[in-house]
């Protein structure tokens, strides 16, 4: 995708002006709309096909959420990007498979990571699972893919990437409800891992922990067995391969 053809919804005029000026600046982007009604955006979208739609959440009538709500019901919707002065939304932003979440004030270069995280979007990522998580007053989303492991706590969850942790307000129960079909798995009362990421499984006096990028997690007694099995499927050979020597 190259030249990009994006909408801007916001009902704030210097808000939309500004968020238009820097994306007509930025040459990935060929052609840019504006409005500052969300009921005119979602008649523009109906009739213009749009790569992008940057949009602002607190709006009269229909707000950005309930507009994002509605684009992903479209067959081809385009990406969603939220440009707010609040983070509270984020969750929402998350659920929908939002592209990116922007806090306001907008600066120029944090719009063009948004367009480049637009232009990343395809058919194979764009559905990707992700969390949005806030670090340092700035709210990104992380894919679930990227996540070696979880920790619990309280109600809370710590999720572990190669270079950072974060902190997301979903109990670890949910968290492993809703990735066991990405690969994760209990392995402790407050631990959960992605088994693509386990680099070493170790026994010592009836004791098993898993290493992943240098941590070491303990393995409660009641999951060492499941895990054991899961990981001698995971690595056996396909029937179809052939022997070696052969």
């Amino acid at each position: 995708m190259s030249n990009l053809r994006v909408l801007v919804v916001d009902d704030e005029r210097p808000a939309l002006d500004e968020l238009t000026y820097l994306l007509e600046r930025d040459d990935r982007v060929g052609e840019v709309q504006s409005t500052d009604s969300p009921t005119e955006a979602l008649r523009l979208i109906k009739q213009v096909e749009f790569d992008a739609v940057f949009l602002d959440i607190q709006m009269p009538g229909l707000n950005g959420v309930e507009l994002a709500q509605l684009l992903a019901r479209f067959r081809n919707p385009p990406a969603a990007v939220f440009v707010t002065a609040h983070d509270q939304h984020a969750v929402d932003a998350f659920e929908l498979n939002a592209v990116d979440y922007v806090l306001k004030p907008v600066r120029a270069e944090r719009i063009e990571e948004a367009v480049r995280r637009v232009l990343a979007a395809s058919p194979e990522t764009s559905g990707e699972d992700q969390v949005a998580v806030e670090r340092g007053g700035v709210v990104r989303f992380v894919r679930v893919s990227e996540i070696r492991y979880v920790e619990a706590e309280g109600d809370y969850a710590r999720l572990h990437t190669a270079d950072a942790s974060h902190l997301v307000r979903v109990p670890l129960t949910q968290l492993e409800e809703d990735w066991a079909g990405a690969g994760f798995i209990r392995i402790h009362r407050s631990i959960l891992i992605a088994l693509a990421f386990v680099d070493e499984v170790r026994l010592d006096s009836g004791r098993c922990t898993v290493l992943i990028g240098g941590d070491e997690l303990q393995v409660s007694r009641r999951h060492t067995r499941e895990l054991r099995d899961l990981l001698v499927r995971n690595a056996r050979p396909s029937s179809g391969a052939p022997e070696a020597g052969r």
